[in-house]
């Protein structure tokens, strides 16, 4: 089998990818490890940045988006001392949208199957070929049968754990990584959410945050050591604990439930460089891994998808190449702009294990600062709703 742009995971990043370059007239194949549902099981993100949302209307599938999705103006954020709102639009002039990456993946699928996209599922051994030359091509098995997909260029969408970025050889990698010393217990529910916007919650007794999937679905975290298990929480333990970390106003009147899904992520930051190795091209958790606190994930792999399209688009219909020479460079200084921002999300809102008092004091400190300062917040609204392009 031959194609233009073999594509490697159908995840969002993959799928979108693909989804654009058929839009285009470039012919791709995807190729994903596990089955569709497996893939739409996935409890991710649901924070879509200003760009995020717009490339999504590009690739023709912000239909549902636009029609369910719940634009947010702004965010809380709490201390002991209190709750207050950082308002985008009033600061920049920006929003965000919450829609589940569960929903984006199923547009996009529908959107594939629309178009007659070709995502093969179940696939297993890949291992990419010749991939300083002309004409690599992957191997793969799929019901048993080794198969070979001739190709021009691989992207590679698989995820942290994946074949590309293993497939750039480890003395022209550079990899950077921060592993942070707790994780997030995270709940779904079906109830209504605990209010309008999103809060982050720093608290002496550890980072809360209170999130929505939609106005019957929310999604909430609390902070914990890395050595809990999801069985050492039952969903009253985890609702008494969120409620002592969030305001008392927001707490007294939370509505609670039984839990649908319960986990515990932990938290990271990563990055390896050069994000081009030949004509492999690495997209989304393939080249970086940021904490959720600043809801960059899959925001980040749409803005590298969005440098991969628009560089593949100019090269084969312009015979341009500049685009595909730059996007290494173009990705990562966008990725390290959004990095440092979950950095200091992340270190502003948890309780660190060697956290004493003073430090806790400075963590509230700046937070009265973005509760009272124009510039501060504006500067949280232009990251948070997204840098440019």
């Amino acid at each position: 089998m031959k194609t233009q742009v073999a594509i490697i995971g159908g995840g969002p990043s993959g799928l979108l990818l693909s989804q654009l370059l058929n839009n285009a007239g470039i012919k791709t194949v995807v190729l994903e490890r596990q089955t569709r549902d497996y893939v739409l099981g996935r409890i991710r993100a649901g924070v879509l940045e200003q760009g995020c949302v717009d490339l999504l209307r590009k690739a023709g599938c912000g239909d549902r988006m636009d029609r369910e999705g719940i634009p947010h103006e702004g965010c809380y954020l709490s201390t002991v001392e209190g709750m207050f709102r950082v308002d985008f639009n009033a600061a920049i002039g920006r929003q965000v949208m919450v829609y589940g990456q569960t929903e984006v993946t199923q547009d996009l699928y529908d959107a594939q199957d629309a178009i007659g996209a070709t995502i093969i599922h179940g696939v297993s051994d890949v291992v990419l070929h010749d991939l300083k030359s002309d004409a690599p091509y992957v191997t793969y098995t799929v019901d048993g049968a080794e198969q070979r997909l001739d190709c021009d260029y691989v992207a590679g969408c698989d995820g942290f754990h994946g074949v590309s970025r293993q497939s750039i050889p480890v003395d022209v990698r550079r990899e950077y990584e921060r592993v942070y010393p707790f994780g997030w217990l995270g709940v779904l529910s079906h109830t209504a959410p605990a209010a309008d916007e999103l809060i982050y919650a720093n608290h002496p007794r550890g980072f809360a945050l209170a999130s929505m999937r939609s106005k019957t679905l929310s999604r909430y975290y609390i902070q914990v050591p890395l050595t809990d298990r999801v069985e050492d929480w039952s969903d009253e333990a985890f609702w008494d604990e969120l409620r002592r970390r969030l305001p008392a106003e927001v707490a007294d009147t939370m509505q609670t439930g039984p839990s649908i899904e319960k986990s515990i992520a932990p938290l990271r930051s990563f990055v390896t460089e050069p994000m081009r190795w030949g004509q492999l091209f690495l997209v989304g958790d393939a080249a970086h891994i940021v904490p959720p606190t600043g809801a960059k994930g899959l925001n980040l792999a749409a803005s590298d998808v969005n440098y991969l399209y628009e560089g593949l688009r100019a090269a084969y219909l312009d015979g341009d190449q500049s685009g595909l020479e730059q996007y290494s460079e173009k990705a990562l200084a966008r990725i390290w702009g959004a990095m440092r921002f979950s950095w200091w999300m992340t270190s502003l809102l948890h309780r660190f294990p060697e956290q004493n008092e003073f430090d806790q004091r400075m963590q509230e400190s700046e937070l009265q600062q973005l509760a009272t300062l124009n510039s501060a917040q504006a500067t949280m609204a232009l990251n948070y709703t997204g840098l440019p392009y």
